[in-house]
């Protein structure tokens, strides 16, 4: 069956950096549309960045843009987001998500996605 495993996630002071890493297994990784998102108690799960088929090679949320970086290893099937800068309000749960079977068009979409990570937390401190 598909594994999508996170890791990487930890606590930081305000301005620095961490990579998370998203390892997959079982999934037709060079294929799919990967994904991160990030979730808080009490809030829906919110973009943060992707590698859409078409397009642009790279999409990011606004609130995360010029800071974060998402790329993937195809010969390793790993997904990175690299976090730069971060900010206390960056503070939540990070899930890895892939885009399969479907339409993946609206990657920002956390409905799209058809696996999901358990998902790696992160802290940032002020």
């Amino acid at each position: 069956q598909v594994q999508l495993v996170e890791s990487g996630g930890g606590l930081v002071q305000a301005g620095g950096s961490l990579r998370l890493s998203c390892a997959a297994s079982r999934l037709p990784f060079s294929s799919a549309v990967m994904g991160w998102f990030r979730q808080v108690p009490g809030k829906q799960r919110e973009f943060v960045a992707a590698m859409p088929q078409s397009g642009p090679s790279t999409a990011y949320a606004d609130s995360v843009k010029d800071r974060f970086t998402i790329s993937k290893d195809n010969a390793k099937n790993t997904v990175y987001l690299q976090m730069n800068s971060l900010k206390p309000e960056d503070t939540a749960e990070y899930y890895c998500g892939a885009c399969v079977y479907y339409d993946c068009r609206s990657y920002a979409r956390a409905g799209s996605y058809d696996y999901w990570g358990q998902g790696t937390q992160v802290t940032v401190s002020s």
